[in-house]
């Protein structure tokens, strides 16, 4: 949820400028003729140090590389006190290349267990803090050999993420080898035992902040030792005895602030902390849920009103720090502080709105704008959260928020590239912003990601793809998408990458761009694009429901093609689509509908159609028909009513009980469409039979045979129904008067009033028009009615394929059959009506054409 071209770097007026961009004047940087005639050689030094703090450790080694000079000024201690690694490869070669520079780093922030395997290949024998992240991998004995090496070590933090290799013995170590050690910071040690800690307390006498998080033991009456710490947390960690720990902790003469978040903590404990600590002025009790049960609902009330006045303006006044340090932290306690499920993207809406309207919009675009990545980042971030409430994303919008996360999605960082991208994913969701994104090269931006980082981590991709995803359903942005090359980058997620995420965004985002196969050329140009339908088709067998769903809704769309809908059928997708709906009876409503929809588009043709019933995805359907959930029947009564023009498939669904859930639809679903449907198919399955029973169910292996079904009774009965369908949008006394003054505006008030809008997307092949043409000659009065009321619905003038079914009618000699049953004495009167508007409609088609 959370989500370098490089950042223009400017000052004021009142100071010299330095600009190190080399993009386009729109964006307000330097070009190319500008710069090409400049004599970087004749700067100021002091302006060429200034221009090599704004760059990363990877770009300042390669600016220093290009003369002596900038060497020289590049080696200077003073860029070399800090170094930021997270979004970087490091390993031991890169370590050692950079080593002649790091005699003097300080600070040091790092990713990932190897890079802490380098960190003693620097030399940095004067560190003083160092910072690493996805730390699961960094082991024991890599934590005390790097303590050994960096005495001088006052800050050491590793986490959030677990570090489920770390133990007490490395805190020894790091006690033993660094005294001057002040902070301490770990996530998930799966041990902190009495030792450890009173190995602290002994030799760390400077200690201050300690915070052990997310981990399973820890000696809590040892931490009492720690007689110098200010500032403690044990925010997540389990199995804490309160009653000591409360009794223990009390005494430490110099704890100012204690964090029991996310713990088992009592009302008990919290009341002796507040009454018995010396000097406790803060304590953090966040998602407590058994002190939670025993405060008093009232009091949580005004818990929630602190975190919206007081908690807010605290972390505003952080913003506007003077240390970027502090800021970074600050946009990162924002990022977290509105977020109320990750997992599904949701957000404290009032809390969101506070930061609004205590100005943190402007505070962190500015932060943003900073050339620091670390800012960047987490600025991106906390805007990536917050703009997942509309009003946030709409004063982020109007802010210029928009042309700074496009600009901050092509940064050469990879974490700022990720945190962007996940701030455009969030605003692309409302349909007001997706113009500007495209507009500010953000399409191009999260295309050029994937190509630039194709086997990143799943945050990335997943970002970039779900962006593209909300914008691929905009049609003018989906074919930005494709110009920008999207369509090759999707396909190559959903056949290579192995994150499920990823692919189900993947899946999303060709769905989307294939949804506009009338207006664009995107549906066809996905399924020529190498691999690509196999590919969809093998992510219908993942084991993630969501990816299921939505490469089922991609072959959907794309089978609306004809060359796609063979090519699906060809890459295994009947056999693939068919085992989706066996196993779908439990499943998400979405995936149910899609699994549906893609045999319906599949079941357009012939041999698709016979594969399916032979296949057993009859069984399946006539279950999904039986649903409740309106888009789910209603999808399925349209593939079954494909499936039944085959007569072979006709006695299937006959002989697999599915008259009956057809028949209910038809008579009592709430969506029109679905009556419909559901009463076409009926009249393919009854229009003419002659087989005079047929077997119903499975036979049991006890049993010599099936039961049987007299189908000419239950034909009867199917048609009744369907009669009694195309009756209930009938009213006498309006026909009558119709049929009385042939007046063509009352022949236009009785079609719009029986007019199913979603009729019109429906497309009938010539075969099926030939059919109705049939029905119409038919003797029996409800297939004249049937019939000439699907044909009203199919030429509809506004449909979207009227003008294809006019064409059709008018080659199967339709007009001449449609005046002889409005005319017939014998044929009732709703008959002869829909049979006048069906006449209406083709002269109108006919006019517009000539």
């Amino acid at each position: 949820m959370s989500r370098r071209v490089r950042q223009k770097c400017s000052h004021s007026k009142e100071k010299d400028q330095t600009n190190i961009s080399s993009e386009t004047p729109d964006s307000g940087c330097l070009n190319s003729a500008t710069i090409c005639g400049v004599d970087w050689t004749t700067l100021p030094d002091d302006t060429v140090i200034q221009l090599f703090s704004y760059l990363n450790y990877r770009d300042r080694a390669s600016l220093a590389s290009t003369c002596r000079t900038f060497w020289l000024l590049g080696s200077l201690p003073c860029l070399w006190g800090s170094l930021d690694l997270r979004s970087h490869k490091f390993d031991t070669a890169a370590a050692v290349s950079l080593s002649s520079r790091c005699k003097n780093l300080q600070r040091l922030k790092f990713h990932a267990a190897g890079s802490a395997d380098a960190i003693v290949s620097l030399q940095a024998r004067a560190l003083r803090e160092i910072s690493g992240d996805f730390c699961r991998d960094i082991t024991d004995a890599a934590l005390s050999v790097i303590a050994a090496r960096h005495e001088m070590l006052e800050s050491v933090h590793l986490g959030p993420d677990a570090c489920e290799r770390i133990s007490g013995d490395a805190i020894k170590a790091l006690a033993y080898c660094c005294p001057r050690l002040r902070r301490l910071w770990m996530s998930g040690v799966r041990e902190v035992n009495g030792d450890a800690i009173n190995a602290l307390a002994k030799h760390c006498r400077q200690l201050k902040d300690v915070g052990f998080v997310e981990s399973d033991n820890i000696d809590e009456v040892a931490l009492g030792n720690l007689s110098s710490v200010k500032f403690l947390s044990v925010a997540g960690t389990r199995n804490l005895k309160w009653g000591s720990v409360a009794q223990v902790w009390s005494r430490l003469p110099y704890l100012v602030a204690l964090d029991v978040s996310r713990t088992d903590v009592n009302l008990s404990a919290v009341t002796r902390f507040l009454s018995s600590s010396q000097n406790l002025k803060v304590l953090f009790a966040l998602n407590c849920p058994v002190f939670e049960a025993e405060v008093d609902k009232n009091n949580l009330k005004e818990f929630d009103d602190f975190w919206l006045t007081q908690g807010a303006a605290v972390l505003l006044s952080l913003l506007q720090s003077s240390q970027e340090e502090v800021q970074e932290r600050a946009a990162t306690a924002v990022a977290t502080f509105v977020v109320i499920d990750d997992e599904n993207a949701t957000v404290d809406c009032q809390r969101a709105e506070a930061i609004l309207r205590g100005n943190g919009i402007r505070l962190l675009l500015n932060l943003a704008r900073s050339c620091q990545e670390g800012l960047q980042s987490e600025a991106a971030k906390a805007i990536a959260n917050l703009s997942i409430d509309s009003k946030v994303a709409k004063a982020v919008s109007e802010s210029g928020g928009i042309n700074i996360l496009a600009n901050l999605a092509k940064s050469m960082n990879r974490l700022v590239a990720e945190e962007a991208a996940g701030g455009l994913w969030n605003l692309s969701v409302g349909d007001e912003h997706k113009g500007a994104i495209a507009e500010t090269g953000g399409i191009k931006a999260l295309v050029d990601l994937i190509f630039k980082w194709p086997s990143s981590t799943d945050g990335l991709l997943e970002r970039a793809t779900g962006a593209l995803a909300n914008l691929g359903a905009d049609e003018k942005c989906s074919m930005e998408v494709a110009v920008a090359g999207g369509v090759h980058a999707l396909v190559m997620l959903a056949r290579t990458c192995k994150f499920e995420g990823v692919q189900e965004q993947a899946a999303r985002a060709l769905a989307n761009l294939a949804a506009h196969g009338d207006s664009n050329s995107n549906n066809a140009a996905i399924g020529q694009e190498a691999g690509a339908l196999e590919a969809l088709v093998q992510l219908i067998y993942s084991q993630n429901e969501g990816v299921r769903q939505e490469a089922a809704g991609a072959l959907w769309n794309l089978s609306f093609d004809d060359k796609n809908r063979e090519a699906i059928s060809a890459a295994g997708g009947v056999e693939a689509l068919v085992a989706l709906a066996q196993s779908s009876s439990s499943a998400s409503q979405g995936l149910q509908e899609r699994a549906a929809g893609a045999l319906w588009g599949l079941s357009v043709s012939e041999t698709n159609s016979i594969a399916i019933g032979r296949q057993g995805g009859i069984a399946p359907l006539i279950a999904l028909a039986r649903s409740d959930i309106e888009d789910v029947h209603e999808t399925a009564a349209g593939a079954l009513w494909n499936l039944a023009f085959y007569r072979e498939n006709a006695l299937r669904i006959v002989q697999d009980d599915g008259v009956q859930p057809l028949v209910h639809l038809c008579s009592s679903s709430i969506s029109k469409m679905a009556r419909f449907m559901a009463a076409l198919a009926l009249v393919y399955m009854f229009d003419g039979r002659k087989d005079a029973a047929v077997p119903v169910g499975p036979s049991p292996p006890s049993q010599g045979s099936s039961k049987t079904l007299n189908i000419d009774g239950v034909g009867r009965m199917a048609l009744k129904h369907v009669e009694e369908f195309v009756i209930s949008f009938y009213d006498p006394q309006t026909f009558y008067a119709a049929a009385a003054s042939l007046v063509p505006t009352a022949l236009a008030q009785i079609a719009e009033a029986i007019r199913i809008p979603e009729a019109g997307h429906l497309r009938c092949s010539g075969a099926e028009i030939d059919r109705f043409v049939r029905m119409l000659r038919d003797p029996s009065s409800i297939l004249k009615s049937c019939s000439t009321f699907a044909l009203l619905q199919f030429t509809m003038p506004g449909g979207r394929h009227a003008m294809h079914h006019s064409g059709l009618l008018q080659n199967a000699g339709a007009p001449r059959v449609l005046r002889a049953t409005a005319a017939a004495s014998t044929a009732p009167i709703q008959a002869k009506i829909f049979a006048k508007i069906v006449l209406r409609n083709l002269e109108h088609h006919h006019e517009v054409l000539s």
